[in-house]
Protein backbone atom coordinates (compact mmCIF):
# COMPACT_ATOMS: atom_id res chain seq x y z
CA UNK A 1 0.00 0.00 0.00
CA UNK A 2 1.84 3.27 -1.27
CA UNK A 3 2.65 5.63 1.46
CA UNK A 4 0.33 8.90 2.07
CA UNK A 5 1.82 12.61 1.69
CA UNK A 6 0.96 15.08 3.88
CA UNK A 7 2.69 17.70 1.55
CA UNK A 8 0.25 16.07 -1.76
CA UNK A 9 -2.67 16.33 0.43
CA UNK A 10 -2.42 19.59 1.28
CA UNK A 11 -1.38 20.51 -2.11
CA UNK A 12 -4.27 18.97 -3.59
CA UNK A 13 -6.84 20.83 -1.08
CA UNK A 14 -4.84 24.22 -1.97
CA UNK A 15 -5.52 23.46 -5.49
CA UNK A 16 -9.01 22.26 -5.59
CA UNK A 17 -10.14 25.31 -3.49
CA UNK A 18 -8.47 27.66 -5.59
CA UNK A 19 -9.68 26.29 -8.76
CA UNK A 20 -13.67 25.86 -7.32
CA UNK A 21 -12.81 29.83 -5.84
CA UNK A 22 -11.77 30.35 -9.91
CA UNK A 23 -14.82 28.77 -11.28
CA UNK A 24 -17.05 30.77 -8.84
CA UNK A 25 -15.24 34.15 -9.96
CA UNK A 26 -15.65 33.50 -13.24
CA UNK A 27 -19.13 32.64 -13.00
CA UNK A 28 -20.20 35.13 -10.82
CA UNK A 29 -18.57 37.62 -12.62
CA UNK A 30 -19.84 36.88 -16.05
CA UNK A 31 -23.25 36.64 -14.83
CA UNK A 32 -23.25 39.93 -13.25
CA UNK A 33 -21.83 41.20 -16.19
CA UNK A 34 -24.33 40.04 -18.86
CA UNK A 35 -27.13 40.98 -15.92
CA UNK A 36 -25.54 44.57 -16.22
CA UNK A 37 -25.39 44.50 -19.51
CA UNK A 38 -28.54 43.13 -20.57
CA UNK A 39 -30.49 45.98 -18.84
CA UNK A 40 -28.78 48.20 -20.20
CA UNK A 41 -29.44 46.61 -23.50
CA UNK A 42 -33.16 46.29 -22.71
CA UNK A 43 -32.88 50.31 -21.72
CA UNK A 44 -31.57 51.00 -25.56
CA UNK A 45 -34.27 49.00 -26.84
CA UNK A 46 -37.02 50.99 -24.83
CA UNK A 47 -35.72 54.05 -25.64
CA UNK A 48 -35.21 53.16 -29.71
CA UNK A 49 -38.71 51.70 -29.43
CA UNK A 50 -39.76 55.23 -28.11
CA UNK A 51 -37.91 56.81 -31.07
CA UNK A 52 -40.04 54.84 -33.31
CA UNK A 53 -43.30 55.74 -31.80
CA UNK A 54 -42.41 59.36 -32.23
CA UNK A 55 -41.22 58.86 -36.21
CA UNK A 56 -46.11 58.72 -36.13
CA UNK A 57 -47.09 61.76 -36.73
CA UNK A 58 -50.80 63.30 -38.49
CA UNK A 59 -50.49 63.49 -42.19
CA UNK A 60 -52.65 67.00 -41.88
CA UNK A 61 -54.01 69.16 -38.85
CA UNK A 62 -57.39 68.15 -38.11
CA UNK A 63 -57.17 64.77 -39.82
CA UNK A 64 -57.35 61.61 -38.01
CA UNK A 65 -54.68 59.29 -39.76
CA UNK A 66 -51.60 58.60 -38.88
CA UNK A 67 -48.31 58.04 -40.90
CA UNK A 68 -45.00 56.59 -40.01
CA UNK A 69 -42.02 58.78 -41.66
CA UNK A 70 -39.18 55.53 -41.38
CA UNK A 71 -36.43 58.60 -42.55
CA UNK A 72 -37.33 59.68 -38.26
CA UNK A 73 -36.55 56.02 -37.07
CA UNK A 74 -33.44 55.61 -35.81
CA UNK A 75 -30.44 53.60 -36.96
CA UNK A 76 -29.44 50.57 -36.46
CA UNK A 77 -27.71 49.02 -33.50
CA UNK A 78 -25.42 46.68 -34.80
CA UNK A 79 -25.26 47.61 -38.70
CA UNK A 80 -24.16 44.56 -39.45
CA UNK A 81 -27.43 43.32 -38.21
CA UNK A 82 -29.93 45.28 -38.53
CA UNK A 83 -33.07 46.58 -36.23
CA UNK A 84 -36.48 44.98 -37.03
CA UNK A 85 -39.92 46.79 -35.91
CA UNK A 86 -43.36 47.48 -36.29
CA UNK A 87 -45.93 49.87 -35.47
CA UNK A 88 -49.72 49.21 -35.29
CA UNK A 89 -52.59 51.60 -34.15
CA UNK A 90 -54.53 50.36 -31.61
CA UNK A 91 -57.06 48.31 -33.79
CA UNK A 92 -54.08 46.68 -34.86
CA UNK A 93 -53.40 48.04 -38.25
CA UNK A 94 -49.49 48.36 -39.47
CA UNK A 95 -49.06 51.62 -40.06
CA UNK A 96 -45.24 51.06 -40.59
CA UNK A 97 -42.57 48.26 -40.26
CA UNK A 98 -38.64 48.26 -40.92
CA UNK A 99 -37.24 46.97 -44.46
CA UNK A 100 -35.97 43.56 -43.06
CA UNK A 101 -39.18 42.69 -40.82
CA UNK A 102 -39.95 39.00 -40.33
CA UNK A 103 -43.12 38.30 -38.89
CA UNK A 104 -41.46 35.02 -36.88
CA UNK A 105 -39.20 37.63 -35.33
CA UNK A 106 -42.55 38.29 -32.82
CA UNK A 107 -42.65 34.48 -31.63
CA UNK A 108 -44.75 33.47 -29.29
CA UNK A 109 -46.35 36.07 -27.09
CA UNK A 110 -44.77 36.00 -24.04
CA UNK A 111 -46.34 37.37 -21.08
CA UNK A 112 -42.73 39.46 -20.32
CA UNK A 113 -42.41 42.53 -22.50
CA UNK A 114 -39.32 41.49 -23.45
CA UNK A 115 -38.06 37.98 -25.46
CA UNK A 116 -35.13 36.13 -26.96
CA UNK A 117 -35.87 35.19 -30.86
CA UNK A 118 -33.24 33.30 -33.57
CA UNK A 119 -33.66 34.81 -36.82
CA UNK A 120 -31.28 33.48 -39.54
CA UNK A 121 -29.25 31.27 -37.04
CA UNK A 122 -28.27 34.64 -35.02
CA UNK A 123 -29.33 35.80 -31.35
CA UNK A 124 -31.68 38.54 -31.34
CA UNK A 125 -33.97 40.47 -28.56
CA UNK A 126 -37.04 41.98 -28.69
CA UNK A 127 -39.55 44.28 -27.00
CA UNK A 128 -43.08 44.97 -27.05
CA UNK A 129 -44.21 48.63 -25.91
CA UNK A 130 -48.14 49.13 -25.73
CA UNK A 131 -50.57 51.52 -25.45
CA UNK A 132 -48.28 54.21 -26.59
CA UNK A 133 -49.96 57.36 -26.86
CA UNK A 134 -49.19 59.44 -30.26
CA UNK A 135 -46.62 62.21 -29.60
CA UNK A 136 -47.93 64.28 -32.56
CA UNK A 137 -50.59 67.03 -32.16
CA UNK A 138 -53.80 66.66 -33.71
CA UNK A 139 -54.69 69.99 -33.81
CA UNK A 140 -52.36 73.08 -32.03
CA UNK A 141 -52.56 72.41 -28.41
CA UNK A 142 -54.77 69.05 -28.67
CA UNK A 143 -53.64 65.45 -28.65
CA UNK A 144 -55.28 62.49 -29.74
CA UNK A 145 -56.29 59.63 -27.85
CA UNK A 146 -55.15 56.59 -30.36
CA UNK A 147 -52.41 54.45 -29.10
CA UNK A 148 -49.52 52.13 -30.62
CA UNK A 149 -47.92 49.07 -30.08
CA UNK A 150 -44.24 49.15 -31.22
CA UNK A 151 -42.33 45.70 -31.32
CA UNK A 152 -38.51 46.15 -31.63
CA UNK A 153 -35.94 43.45 -31.95
CA UNK A 154 -32.24 43.99 -32.55
CA UNK A 155 -29.23 41.87 -32.11
CA UNK A 156 -27.46 40.68 -29.47
CA UNK A 157 -23.87 39.89 -30.99
CA UNK A 158 -22.55 43.15 -29.63
CA UNK A 159 -23.44 42.37 -26.06
CA UNK A 160 -23.06 38.47 -26.41
CA UNK A 161 -18.94 39.74 -27.60
CA UNK A 162 -18.80 42.11 -24.79
CA UNK A 163 -19.66 39.12 -22.24
CA UNK A 164 -17.71 36.93 -23.82
CA UNK A 165 -14.50 39.59 -23.57
CA UNK A 166 -15.63 39.73 -20.03
CA UNK A 167 -15.34 35.76 -19.23
CA UNK A 168 -12.26 35.37 -21.04
CA UNK A 169 -10.25 38.43 -19.54
CA UNK A 170 -11.91 37.41 -16.16
CA UNK A 171 -10.63 33.72 -16.89
CA UNK A 172 -7.25 34.36 -18.10
CA UNK A 173 -7.20 36.79 -15.20
CA UNK A 174 -7.86 33.94 -12.46
CA UNK A 175 -5.95 31.34 -14.24
CA UNK A 176 -2.92 33.70 -13.71
CA UNK A 177 -3.86 34.20 -9.84
CA UNK A 178 -4.46 30.54 -9.66
CA UNK A 179 -0.93 30.22 -10.74
CA UNK A 180 0.50 32.63 -8.23
CA UNK A 181 -1.63 31.15 -5.92
CA UNK A 182 -0.46 27.71 -6.13
CA UNK A 183 3.07 28.83 -6.46
CA UNK A 184 2.72 30.43 -2.98
CA UNK A 185 0.85 27.50 -1.41
CA UNK A 186 3.92 25.38 -2.32
CA UNK A 187 6.11 27.73 -0.89
CA UNK A 188 4.01 28.29 2.10
CA UNK A 189 3.23 24.04 2.63
CA UNK A 190 7.09 23.42 2.63
CA UNK A 191 7.65 26.40 4.53
CA UNK A 192 4.98 25.24 7.20
CA UNK A 193 6.29 21.48 7.40
CA UNK A 194 9.89 22.20 7.49
CA UNK A 195 9.69 22.33 11.14
CA UNK A 196 8.01 18.91 11.20
CA UNK A 197 10.76 17.85 8.61
CA UNK A 198 13.50 19.20 11.05
CA UNK A 199 11.61 17.67 14.46
CA UNK A 200 11.94 14.10 12.37
CA UNK A 201 15.16 14.87 11.98
CA UNK A 202 15.82 15.16 15.50
CA UNK A 203 14.23 12.11 16.21
CA UNK A 204 16.29 9.84 14.22
CA UNK A 205 18.88 10.86 16.44
CA UNK A 206 17.48 9.16 18.94
CA UNK A 207 18.71 5.82 20.19
CA UNK A 208 19.86 3.45 22.97
CA UNK A 209 22.91 5.68 23.82
CA UNK A 210 21.50 8.66 23.33
CA UNK A 211 17.50 9.20 24.75
CA UNK A 212 17.85 13.28 24.76
CA UNK A 213 14.77 14.71 22.09
CA UNK A 214 16.40 17.76 20.89
CA UNK A 215 14.31 19.65 18.90
CA UNK A 216 15.76 22.63 17.07
CA UNK A 217 14.74 26.28 17.23
CA UNK A 218 12.14 26.35 14.67
CA UNK A 219 10.37 23.39 16.00
CA UNK A 220 10.23 24.70 19.48
CA UNK A 221 8.80 28.21 17.87
CA UNK A 222 5.87 26.47 16.73
CA UNK A 223 2.87 26.50 18.57
CA UNK A 224 1.06 23.56 16.49
CA UNK A 225 4.36 20.87 17.48
CA UNK A 226 4.44 21.75 20.94
CA UNK A 227 2.10 19.05 22.07
CA UNK A 228 3.56 16.84 19.65
CA UNK A 229 7.02 17.15 20.86
CA UNK A 230 5.93 16.84 25.19
CA UNK A 231 4.65 13.96 24.16
CA UNK A 232 7.61 12.43 22.83
CA UNK A 233 9.38 13.69 25.31
CA UNK A 234 7.15 11.99 27.72
CA UNK A 235 7.25 8.66 25.82
CA UNK A 236 11.08 9.04 25.41
CA UNK A 237 11.66 9.28 28.89
CA UNK A 238 9.13 6.43 29.91
CA UNK A 239 11.04 4.17 27.30
CA UNK A 240 14.13 5.22 28.91
CA UNK A 241 13.46 4.26 32.29
CA UNK A 242 11.94 0.83 31.19
CA UNK A 243 15.23 0.05 29.34
CA UNK A 244 16.99 1.48 32.51
CA UNK A 245 14.85 -0.56 34.62
CA UNK A 246 15.16 -3.66 32.68
CA UNK A 247 19.00 -3.30 31.86
CA UNK A 248 19.18 -2.61 35.96
CA UNK A 249 16.87 -6.20 36.21
CA UNK A 250 19.48 -8.04 34.40
CA UNK A 251 22.56 -6.69 36.32
CA UNK A 252 20.25 -7.18 39.44
CA UNK A 253 19.06 -10.57 38.19
CA UNK A 254 22.43 -11.92 37.15
CA UNK A 255 23.91 -10.78 40.54
CA UNK A 256 21.82 -12.55 42.40
CA UNK A 257 21.38 -15.57 40.96
CA UNK A 258 25.22 -15.18 40.83
CA UNK A 259 25.93 -15.34 44.93
CA UNK A 260 23.47 -18.69 45.34
CA UNK A 261 25.04 -20.62 42.35
CA UNK A 262 28.77 -19.52 43.39
CA UNK A 263 28.36 -20.55 47.15
CA UNK A 264 26.68 -23.98 46.07
CA UNK A 265 29.83 -24.68 43.19
CA UNK A 266 32.34 -23.69 45.81
CA UNK A 267 30.46 -26.29 48.20
CA UNK A 268 30.47 -28.76 46.14
CA UNK A 269 33.47 -28.22 44.95
CA UNK A 270 34.88 -28.43 48.64
CA UNK A 271 33.39 -31.63 48.76
CA UNK A 272 35.10 -33.15 46.31
CA UNK A 273 38.63 -31.98 46.71
CA UNK A 274 39.34 -35.18 49.24
CA UNK A 275 37.08 -38.32 50.69
CA UNK A 276 34.95 -37.17 54.02
CA UNK A 277 32.91 -38.39 56.75
CA UNK A 278 28.97 -38.81 56.11
CA UNK A 279 28.62 -36.31 58.39
CA UNK A 280 30.57 -33.95 56.46
CA UNK A 281 28.94 -35.04 53.04
CA UNK A 282 26.00 -34.76 55.27
CA UNK A 283 26.73 -30.92 56.30
CA UNK A 284 27.96 -30.30 52.74
CA UNK A 285 24.79 -31.35 51.25
CA UNK A 286 22.53 -29.41 53.58
CA UNK A 287 24.65 -25.79 52.93
CA UNK A 288 23.68 -27.07 49.06
CA UNK A 289 19.81 -27.41 49.74
CA UNK A 290 19.68 -23.82 51.77
CA UNK A 291 21.68 -22.23 48.72
CA UNK A 292 19.31 -24.11 46.56
CA UNK A 293 16.30 -23.01 48.31
CA UNK A 294 17.85 -19.29 48.24
CA UNK A 295 17.79 -20.02 44.88
CA UNK A 296 14.64 -21.49 43.98
CA UNK A 297 12.82 -18.81 46.45
CA UNK A 298 14.41 -15.75 44.13
CA UNK A 299 13.31 -17.93 40.94
CA UNK A 300 10.05 -18.38 42.39
CA UNK A 301 9.90 -14.31 43.36
CA UNK A 302 10.98 -13.28 39.52
CA UNK A 303 8.29 -15.40 37.86
CA UNK A 304 5.47 -14.25 40.58
CA UNK A 305 6.83 -10.58 39.46
CA UNK A 306 6.62 -11.25 35.60
CA UNK A 307 2.84 -12.29 35.83
CA UNK A 308 1.91 -9.53 38.11
CA UNK A 309 3.56 -7.40 35.52
CA UNK A 310 1.54 -9.09 32.61
CA UNK A 311 -1.07 -9.14 34.41
CA UNK A 312 -1.29 -5.21 35.03
CA UNK A 313 -1.03 -4.95 31.01
CA UNK A 314 -3.93 -7.07 30.22
CA UNK A 315 -7.49 -6.12 30.66
CA UNK A 316 -8.74 -9.27 31.59
CA UNK A 317 -8.83 -10.81 34.81
CA UNK A 318 -9.34 -14.92 35.65
CA UNK A 319 -10.32 -16.84 38.51
CA UNK A 320 -11.88 -13.72 40.01
CA UNK A 321 -14.52 -13.78 42.58
CA UNK A 322 -15.81 -11.76 45.42
CA UNK A 323 -13.29 -11.29 48.08
CA UNK A 324 -13.45 -9.69 51.61
CA UNK A 325 -10.62 -7.52 52.46
CA UNK A 326 -11.27 -7.97 56.62
CA UNK A 327 -11.18 -11.66 55.93
CA UNK A 328 -8.41 -12.00 53.86
CA UNK A 329 -6.09 -9.31 55.74
CA UNK A 330 -6.51 -11.51 59.03
CA UNK A 331 -5.97 -14.73 56.87
CA UNK A 332 -2.33 -13.05 56.11
CA UNK A 333 -1.83 -11.96 59.41
CA UNK A 334 -2.22 -15.50 60.87
CA UNK A 335 0.03 -16.70 58.40
CA UNK A 336 2.85 -14.63 59.43
CA UNK A 337 2.25 -14.46 62.91
CA UNK A 338 4.65 -16.96 63.43
CA UNK A 339 7.26 -14.63 61.90
CA UNK A 340 5.72 -12.13 64.43
CA UNK A 341 5.90 -13.48 67.43
CA UNK A 342 9.66 -14.59 66.39
CA UNK A 343 10.68 -10.96 65.85
CA UNK A 344 8.95 -10.00 69.28
CA UNK A 345 6.21 -8.22 66.83
CA UNK A 346 2.52 -7.62 67.63
CA UNK A 347 0.30 -7.21 64.48
CA UNK A 348 -3.35 -5.55 65.49
CA UNK A 349 -6.07 -5.15 62.63
CA UNK A 350 -8.76 -2.47 62.51
CA UNK A 351 -11.37 -3.80 60.22
CA UNK A 352 -13.68 -2.08 57.98
CA UNK A 353 -17.16 -1.07 59.22
CA UNK A 354 -18.78 -1.30 55.68
CA UNK A 355 -18.89 -3.08 52.65
CA UNK A 356 -14.91 -4.58 51.84
CA UNK A 357 -15.53 -6.38 49.59
CA UNK A 358 -13.58 -6.06 45.59
CA UNK A 359 -13.53 -8.35 42.75
CA UNK A 360 -9.74 -9.97 43.00
CA UNK A 361 -8.19 -13.61 43.14
CA UNK A 362 -7.87 -14.24 46.60
CA UNK A 363 -4.13 -15.68 46.18
CA UNK A 364 -2.98 -12.16 44.28
CA UNK A 365 -4.69 -10.07 47.09
CA UNK A 366 -2.63 -12.65 50.20
CA UNK A 367 0.48 -12.06 47.87
CA UNK A 368 0.02 -8.23 48.71
CA UNK A 369 -0.65 -8.32 52.59
CA UNK A 370 1.78 -11.37 52.75
CA UNK A 371 4.81 -9.22 51.38
CA UNK A 372 3.62 -5.65 53.13
CA UNK A 373 3.18 -7.48 56.67
CA UNK A 374 6.82 -9.11 55.79
CA UNK A 375 8.61 -6.10 55.47
CA UNK A 376 6.68 -3.87 58.24
CA UNK A 377 7.62 -6.99 60.45
CA UNK A 378 11.38 -7.49 58.95
CA UNK A 379 11.69 -3.51 59.62
CA UNK A 380 10.33 -3.02 62.66
CA UNK A 381 12.49 -3.43 66.15
CA UNK A 382 11.75 -5.99 68.79
CA UNK A 383 8.88 -5.13 70.79
CA UNK A 384 7.15 -2.76 68.19
CA UNK A 385 4.08 -3.56 66.68
CA UNK A 386 2.62 -3.29 62.98
CA UNK A 387 -0.88 -1.86 62.71
CA UNK A 388 -3.44 -2.95 59.55
CA UNK A 389 -6.49 -1.18 59.02
CA UNK A 390 -9.17 -1.51 56.25
CA UNK A 391 -11.11 1.33 55.67
CA UNK A 392 -14.15 1.63 52.87
CA UNK A 393 -14.76 4.50 50.92
CA UNK A 394 -17.36 5.56 48.36
CA UNK A 395 -15.87 3.69 45.72
CA UNK A 396 -12.52 2.25 46.89
CA UNK A 397 -11.49 -0.11 49.61
CA UNK A 398 -8.11 1.35 51.38
CA UNK A 399 -6.07 -0.94 53.33
CA UNK A 400 -2.99 0.67 55.34
CA UNK A 401 -0.20 -1.34 56.69
CA UNK A 402 1.73 1.10 59.35
CA UNK A 403 4.86 0.51 61.10
CA UNK A 404 6.59 2.32 63.89
CA UNK A 405 10.38 1.03 62.43
CA UNK A 406 13.43 2.97 61.16
CA UNK A 407 11.71 4.38 58.21
CA UNK A 408 12.56 4.90 54.77
CA UNK A 409 15.11 7.65 53.59
CA UNK A 410 13.32 10.40 51.66
CA UNK A 411 15.44 9.70 48.47
CA UNK A 412 14.77 6.28 48.53
CA UNK A 413 10.80 6.61 48.67
CA UNK A 414 10.68 7.30 44.46
CA UNK A 415 12.67 3.90 44.35
CA UNK A 416 11.07 1.31 46.50
CA UNK A 417 8.44 -0.40 43.98
CA UNK A 418 11.35 -0.78 42.14
CA UNK A 419 12.50 -4.19 41.05
CA UNK A 420 15.89 -5.27 43.53
CA UNK A 421 15.49 -1.57 45.19
CA UNK A 422 17.07 -1.82 49.52
CA UNK A 423 15.94 1.05 51.74
CA UNK A 424 18.70 -0.44 53.76
CA UNK A 425 20.55 -3.06 52.04
CA UNK A 426 22.69 -4.27 54.94
CA UNK A 427 19.35 -5.17 56.86
CA UNK A 428 18.20 -6.44 54.12
CA UNK A 429 20.79 -8.61 53.22
CA UNK A 430 20.92 -10.20 56.51
CA UNK A 431 17.24 -10.88 56.60
CA UNK A 432 17.36 -12.72 53.02
CA UNK A 433 15.32 -10.04 51.23
CA UNK A 434 15.77 -9.28 47.80
CA UNK A 435 14.21 -6.03 46.83
CA UNK A 436 10.78 -7.53 45.22
CA UNK A 437 8.00 -7.65 47.56
CA UNK A 438 7.09 -4.35 47.09
CA UNK A 439 7.58 -4.32 43.40
CA UNK A 440 5.03 -7.23 43.31
CA UNK A 441 2.75 -5.79 45.36
CA UNK A 442 2.74 -2.80 43.32
CA UNK A 443 1.77 -4.92 39.85
CA UNK A 444 -0.74 -6.81 41.71
CA UNK A 445 -2.42 -3.61 43.05
CA UNK A 446 -1.98 -2.18 39.27
CA UNK A 447 -3.78 -5.57 37.98
CA UNK A 448 -6.57 -4.70 39.04
CA UNK A 449 -6.87 -0.96 38.39
CA UNK A 450 -5.71 -0.08 41.78
CA UNK A 451 -2.53 1.98 43.54
CA UNK A 452 0.06 1.75 46.09
CA UNK A 453 1.27 5.04 47.83
CA UNK A 454 4.15 5.35 51.07
CA UNK A 455 4.02 7.31 53.58
CA UNK A 456 7.63 7.36 55.91
CA UNK A 457 9.74 9.51 57.93
CA UNK A 458 13.12 8.55 59.26
CA UNK A 459 12.31 7.36 62.89
CA UNK A 460 8.76 7.36 62.87
CA UNK A 461 8.01 4.25 60.65
CA UNK A 462 6.14 3.85 57.23
CA UNK A 463 2.54 3.30 56.04
CA UNK A 464 2.20 1.88 52.67
CA UNK A 465 -1.63 2.25 51.58
CA UNK A 466 -3.36 -0.42 48.90
CA UNK A 467 -6.06 1.18 47.19
CA UNK A 468 -8.59 -1.04 45.36
CA UNK A 469 -11.94 -0.16 43.20
CA UNK A 470 -15.02 -1.80 44.80
CA UNK A 471 -16.67 -3.84 42.34
CA UNK A 472 -17.90 -1.84 39.15
CA UNK A 473 -16.45 1.60 40.35
CA UNK A 474 -12.96 2.02 38.74
CA UNK A 475 -9.76 3.47 40.41
CA UNK A 476 -9.28 7.26 40.39
CA UNK A 477 -6.07 8.38 38.75
CA UNK A 478 -3.30 9.79 40.39
CA UNK A 479 -3.68 8.40 44.13
CA UNK A 480 -2.12 10.57 47.07
CA UNK A 481 -1.26 7.94 49.93
CA UNK A 482 -3.50 7.97 52.90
Amino acid sequence: MPKASIRRRLMVSVLATQVILAVAVVSLSTYLTRWQLKGAFDAGLRNRAMSVAAAVRYTEFGKPALKFFPESAPPSLDKGYPDLYRITDESGHILGTSPNWRDDAVGVEPANPHWNVMLANKHYRGIRLVNLPVLDEMEPGVRSTKTLTVIYVASVRELRHRVEIVAMVTFWGSVILLTLATLVAVWAIGKGLSPLAALATSAKEVSAENWRLDPPPLVARTRELAPLVTAMETMLATLHRAFTSQREFLANTAHELKTPVTVLKSTLQSILQRPRAVNEYQAAVDCALEDIARLEKLIHSMLRLARAEQAAMDSAKYNCSAVDLNASCEQAIERLQPLAEANDITVEMAASNGDAVVNADPDDLDLIWSNLLENAIRYSDRGQRVFVRVTAEAENIVVAVQDWGTGIPADSLPHIFDRFHRADTSRTRATGGYGLGLAIASAMAESYRGSIAVQSEIGEGTILSVRLPKNGHPIPENIEGS
